[in-house]
């Protein structure tokens, strides 16, 4: 892979920190003009098509990229289905982690598991943005939906076995959303803190995030919660002390990715562009971006006048590319 990275223009390594919402139109010219490292794919991208015209049109952006790309959906099953909730696709959406465990154990999750990934391969998608790491037991906690429990041992199992199911069958997995959610409020509308202290994260929320890394998931998503025992001032998604800890307590070396820019949290604080500069030099390796004609332009003209550093963003490209290496897309 150093020696793909050796081959890259400047404006191609900017474009691999780059997964991008599907343009909704000229998706292929895009694809080729910019070549991001990948897309996400929302319900809207799935919505009246069958599988084959799904993966046809996937199939055609992948043509227009140089580098075989990352193309994700979120597919968590429950209230975040972005494929199984068409008719067209299945016949009814996949039943949250927290129902599917309750009402099968561990066979209802593996072999939800593996009808996923035959779903996922089925429309072009190779990355799963799931699973939830989350811990929660309460059900007025934003997250208690997504969260298949709120013990730490029994979702690490439950992590555990989706990972090693997924990529087993070609489909890569995403842990989120680092550090873990807890019972904050919703960062897609607004900004949140975690006063919680690091003793509990160590002892509850980071240990599914283990067994999932142990398990060799491949990427993990930063959260926009402001976790105040790292951090007071700036979302776990923008800290570079928050990556800093993730790579040195966790030792995890994969790719870290953004939770999506344009969430409140973010958006309402910071302006597109300085916001996925500040992200790269955070330590993200993929920025998941809904605004991206305006932020890759701005990354692009960070790395030019030497605001971020080459040393970064050649390290931040080659966790990508090795990423791919390891999904068989290179």
């Amino acid at each position: 892979m150093k020696q793909l990275l050796a081959s890259m223009s400047l404006a191609q390594k900017v474009g691999q920190l780059f997964l991008i919402r599907c343009p909704q139109e000229n998706e292929t010219e895009a694809v080729a003009c910019f070549q991001p490292a990948g897309l996400v794919l929302f319900s809207v991208d799935f919505e009246n098509r069958t599988a084959q015209q799904c993966l046809e049109r996937v199939q055609a952006m992948q043509e227009a990229s140089l580098i075989p790309m990352v193309v994700s959906a979120d597919e968590e099953g429950g209230t975040v289905c972005r494929v199984s909730r068409q008719p067209a696709l299945r016949e009814s959406k996949f039943p949250s982690p927290r129902e599917l465990y309750a009402a099968g154990k561990w066979e209802a999750v593996e072999a939800d598991a593996e009808e996923k990934c035959a779903l996922l391969k089925s429309v072009g998608v190779n990355v799963n943005l799931a699973p939830v790491c989350d811990l929660s037991d309460d059900p007025e906690h934003f997250i208690y939906q997504r969260a298949v429990s709120g013990d730490p041992k029994l979702a690490s199992s439950f992590v555990k076995r989706v990972v090693t199911l997924s990529e087993s069958r070609g489909v890569g997995t995403v842990l989120k959303h680092f550090p873990g959610y807890g019972g904050n409020a919703d960062t897609h509308v607004g900004m949140s803190r975690d006063g919680r202290s690091l003793k509990e994260f160590r002892e509850k929320d980071l240990v599914p995030f283990a067994a999932g890394i142990e398990a060799g998931c491949g990427a993990i998503m930063m959260s926009h919660n402001i976790i105040v025992c790292l951090d007071p001032r700036n979302p776990a998604s923008l800290s570079p002390r928050m990556h800093d800890f993730l790579r040195a307590e966790m030792k995890f070396d994969g790719v870290v990715i953004t939770d999506d820019l344009k969430m409140d949290a973010v958006s309402q604080y910071w302006d597109a562009g300085e916001a996925a500069v500040q992200a790269v030099l955070a330590g993200n390796d993929l920025l998941c971006a809904s605004q991206w004609e305006v932020q890759l332009p701005a990354v692009l003209r960070a790395a030019e006048n030497g605001q971020l550093p080459q040393e970064r963003l050649d390290q931040a490209v080659l966790r990508v590319l090795n990423w791919k290496h390891k999904l068989g897309l290179i």
